[in-house]
């Protein structure tokens, strides 16, 4: 695994990239972090290692000024990078990136299939998301799998709201979801 943070204004990410020789780099992951963390405090550290059979060596941090774009890994890094610049300038409104969704349950993974359907400015609420999975009762378990989603930003759980139009959750902080509600226009009830 490839690891680099990246900030953008007052914001720090972590991106981790998946380094295979058998098949074309994914992202694995791309999340907040908490001012004055590193990337191997994050909670998805033994997530990873546990579902990839890794040990804290299969781990190689890589200043993002020190990525290379001959190496496939980390291209996708830069990549990302490059993407999710454009996004915070306004530039970009959806993204094209290799992700490795198999972290997540069949359940999650169709959540967040589904979470890439909602329209950059749009929102929908749990509810709404629950039908549009086919389960219309399971608000709870799409709110849930929300939560897990190992892609901030780029599988846009952030547009995800209560039924009564208040933020509801986020695993970034709700200073976070609303940040990036209003860069791309939407007004929400606190």
């Amino acid at each position: 695994m490839i690891v680099t943070e990246a900030a953008f204004g007052s914001n720090q990410l972590t991106l981790i990239a998946s380094v295979n020789e058998h098949s074309s780099p994914k992202l694995v992951e791309v999340n907040w972090q908490q001012m004055g963390d590193a990337w191997h405090s994050s909670k998805s550290i033994p997530k990873l290692k546990k579902h990839y059979g890794l040990v804290d060596k299969s781990f190689t941090f890589i200043n993002e000024d020190k990525l290379s774009e001959n190496e496939p890994a980390q291209a996708l890094l830069l990549e990302t990078i490059k993407q999710l610049d454009e996004y915070f300038k306004g530039e970009r409104q959806a993204f094209d990136l290799a992700l490795d969704l198999s972290l997540g349950t069949p359940f999650q993974q169709r959540v967040w299939r589904a979470l890439q359907d909602i329209d950059h400015g749009a929102t929908i609420s749990y509810a709404t998301l629950a039908r549009n999975v086919d389960n219309p009762k399971g608000f709870r378990a799409v709110a849930n799998a929300n939560g897990r989603n190992p892609f901030s930003i780029i599988v846009p759980c952030h547009r995800v709201i209560a039924s009564d139009g208040k933020l509801g959750g986020y695993t970034g902080g709700l200073d976070k979801k609303e940040y990036l509600l209003a860069l791309e226009g939407v007004t929400c009830k606190t």
